[in-house]
Order: structure tokens, then C-alpha cells, then sequence
């Protein structure tokens, strides 16, 4: 087979583009393919991926303008009220697209790296780390005074820990498998499932409620949106700290679980 890249038109159409930036491969990950993407973002995105392809911006140049986009829907949670919570949502929406857009333009141009996915996932990092933060200085009022003599800016701190704990253990996966020579851990939910029946139990149980799901910038944003309504409503900031105290306690439950999960499956044979 030739290794010579496809040649591919300047200004392929929007068929052109779902064909070779979405292929099975893509839309049937497992973990990597988040619900918007599936629901209705990559229904959009081949448009905006369109007109990227007619700019001389690259594909990593997409994956950094992702980045920029979820640091600052983090940033627009310190704008008191609404405003900053509906900006933050519509940001982490953004994010998400650009995540979508820049592995197309990539496919597109074969251009895809080492580098594009390490971006990625310093993209993913630093969103999911900064918003719990703002979350918590949200919490406490800020910018008012008085905003760091309360305590969650350190519950914020916390959960930023333990999401970016969680995220880790992803990555831990497939670092414990490079070193030990076994090849790349395919995204199929058979390789994920515990081989523990109570844990499968407990796994399934938790579909019916997935707080688990709620560490993802773009969850994160909009209950972040509903809170901050629930806060329009009551007339303080109640319903935002009871968000990060659920979003304290059940990431202590998440981690629990996942690392039992993966430990109890076939991800680490």
C-alpha cells in the first residue's frame, strides 16, 4: 500500500469532509466521542471545518484556539450573575466544537501528530481543571469582599484536584500498557467492563444517574448555567454551592469507581 498522501480537492463539500473527517473509526469511540459531538455537534461542524480548510490555519492551530476557548469559558464563570454563567455555557459549547473541527481539518489534510493529540489533551486539562476553580470562587461570591474568607475557594480547589485525578487515570491506562509493550486499548465497551458482576451492577445502576458524567467542561458549564438561574431564583448564591459541594462528594464517589472499574477489567491485560 502507498504511503503517499490523497490528493484532495481545495474546496471539498460538506460530504467530502463528513466522509474522510468522520469515518466509523471516529464516531464510534467510546470515550473520546463526547454525547454533544454525537447528538448534534458534529452535524455542525463539517461547516465550520469547511472554512477553516480555506485559511492557512492548521490543524493544531484549531486544537490551541480549543484550548484558549475552554480557559475562557472558565474565566467568564467570574462574571457575576448570569451573564457569566450563560457566556461560560455558550464557550464550552464553542470548545467542543473546535474539538471536533480540528481532528477534521487534520484527516482532511493528513496531518494528524503526536503533537495534535498532546494539545488536545492540554485543552481538556486545562478547561476541566480551571472551571472547577471558577466554580468555587463563583461560590464564594466573587469579586465582592470577603470572597477568599469562605471556604469554597477551597472546595473548588479540591474538586479541580480530583477531576483532573480522574482524567489521569485514563491516561495512566494506556502509560502502564505503552511500558509494557501491549498494544493500543481499542474504545469498546467489552474492554472497559468490570469482570466483577457486583461492579457491573453498580455500573449499570449508575446510567440512571451518571453524576459521573458531570466533570466534562461542557457539564460542567451548564449546570454551572442552571445553578446560576436556581441563584436568580432564591436570591443568593445557594444553589451554585450546592452544586460544588455535590460536585466535592461525588468526585471521591467517581474516582472510587472508576479505579475499581478499570482495575477489575481487561484494560490492563
Amino acid at each position: 500500500m502507498s504511503d503517499q498522501p490523497v490528493s484532495r480537492p481545495a474546496n471539498p463539500t460538506i460530504a467530502q469532509i463528513r466522509e474522510v473527517g468522520q469515518p466509523p473509526a471516529v464516531r464510534g469511540r467510546r470515550n473520546s466521542e463526547h454525547w454533544v459531538a454525537d447528538v448534534y455537534l458534529r452535524r455542525i461542524s463539517p461547516y465550520l471545518t469547511r472554512l477553516l480548510l480555506k485559511t492557512p490555519i492548521t490543524a493544531n492551530g484549531v486544537t490551541w484556539l480549543m484550548v484558549i476557548t475552554g480557559a475562557s469559558a472558565a474565566f467568564a464563570l467570574l462574571i457575576p450573575g448570569l451573564p457569566g454563567a450563560v457566556l461560560a455555557a455558550l464557550l464550552g459549547q464553542l470548545q467542543m466544537l473546535w474539538d471536533c473541527s480540528d481532528g477534521e481539518v487534520a484527516r482532511w489534510r493528513q496531518t494528524t501528530s503526536p503533537k495534535g493529540v498532546y494539545i488536545d489533551r492540554v485543552g481538556h486539562y486545562t478547561a476541566e481543571g480551571l472551571i472547577p476553580i471558577a466554580l468555587g470562587m463563583r461560590a464564594a461570591g466573587f469579586p465582592d469582599a470577603g470572597w477568599l474568607e469562605t471556604p469554597w475557594p477551597f472546595v473548588g480547589a479540591l474538586v479541580a484536584v480530583m477531576v483532573l485525578f480522574n482524567k489521569a487515570l485514563n491516561d495512566m491506562v494506556h502509560v502502564s500498557r505503552a511500558y509494557n509493550g501491549l498494544p493500543r486499548l481499542e474504545e469498546k465497551a467489552e474492554v472497559a467492563a468490570p469482570r466483577s458482576t457486583g461492579l457491573r451492577r453498580i455500573r449499570s445502576a449508575a446510567r440512571f444517574f451518571p453524576f459521573h458524567r458531570a466533570y466534562h467542561s461542557v457539564e460542567l458549564t451548564l449546570l454551572a448555567l442552571v445553578a446560576a438561574v436556581g441563584d436568580v431564583v432564591v436570591g443568593d448564591l445557594s444553589v451554585t454551592r450546592l452544586l460544588v459541594g455535590f460536585l466535592a462528594v461525588f468526585s471521591v464517589v467517581t474516582i472510587a469507581g472508576h479505579l475499581a472499574s478499570i482495575l477489575s477489567s481487561s484494560r490492563l491485560r
